[in-house]
């Protein structure tokens, strides 16, 4: 079952699990708001079992930096937005991975990392990136990082 995401009425939809649930909400709802505001875009998360292509392709892009992560996917999205190809997946520990992969030969192409407000740094991150802090009225502090892309996918 799909879920718009609404960021004037921010919901656990999907969440409930998490023991986070509040803080990835809003940092989700910060991530619809502002693909409404640049775009024009309806951000939609669908549950990972009903779209497991996009994890996929998103683990292949994170298997360049041999990270593979053990947590729980619980959302995942897709789409495309003037040339690029947006995909994302939330876990429930409150990890946000979006992949930003511009279709245009040399475009930019990024992995980000996002923690939830509340959240440890996951054991994964320790010595390997650097967080930098971002303040939001949806979600809190949001801690984000990110690694260009170097392969073709």
């Amino acid at each position: 079952m799909s879920y718009k995401v609404d960021f004037k009425n921010v919901s656990t939809v999907g969440f409930e699990s998490s023991p986070v649930a509040e803080a990835m909400a809003g940092l989700r709802a910060n991530e619809a708001r502002y693909y409404w505001n640049k775009y024009k875009h309806e951000f939609v998360t669908v549950p990972t079992s009903e779209a497991p292509e996009t994890l996929a392709w998103i683990e292949e892009i994170l298997a360049e930096r041999d990270m593979k992560f053990p947590y729980k996917p619980l959302e995942v999205s897709s789409f495309e937005v003037d040339g690029i190809k947006m995909a994302y997946v939330f876990y429930e520990n409150g990890l946000a991975v979006n992949v930003m992969y511009t279709l245009e030969e040399g475009g930019k192409r990024a992995v980000g990392f996002k923690l939830s407000d509340g959240m440890e740094i996951p054991v994964e991150f320790e010595g390997k990136f650097k967080f930098a802090r971002q303040k939001s009225k949806l979600a809190g502090t949001i801690r984000g990082s990110f690694f260009v892309i170097k392969g073709e996918y």
